[in-house]
């Protein structure tokens, strides 16, 4: 939707004629009527009164960008960063883990070579 469209739909939305608003803004009902045509737009004054009188911000009024879902993106955007952020943390600790899990399977692997050749090297290593 375009700025002369979403004009049109809030002046509408809130019952009011061109004039009424034209009333409201200080301006002539055919200034009102030009901006919804689209051939001027309204002066910055009259954009934060218009944003004022309509309880939006200017991005709201000029872009159609509702700031509630920026907003709303901005923080499920901060959610996936964290999880992004937590399932790294736990990559790095299921590596950490298995690092360790190696290197203890190595030492253990180890003594049992080492029981083993010095068993042999004692005569035998099991008994009859």
């Amino acid at each position: 939707m375009n700025f002369s469209d979403r004009l049109i739909d809030l002046r509408r939305k809130r019952g009011l004629s061109q004039e009424q608003l034209g009333y409201e803004l200080g301006v002539s009902r055919q200034a009102v009527s030009k901006w919804e045509l689209a051939q001027s737009y309204p002066d910055f004054q009259r954009l934060v009164l218009l944003s004022d009188y309509y309880e939006m911000s200017l991005d709201e009024l000029v872009k159609g960008v509702d700031v509630g879902d920026v907003r709303t993106l901005n923080e499920s955007e901060k959610q996936i960063s964290s999880i992004y952020s937590d399932v790294e943390r736990g990559k790095e600790a299921i590596s950490r883990a298995w690092r360790a899990f190696v290197v203890v399977g190595c030492v253990v692997l180890a003594l049992f070579a080492l029981v083993v050749i010095y068993g042999v090297s004692q005569g035998g290593l099991f008994v009859r």
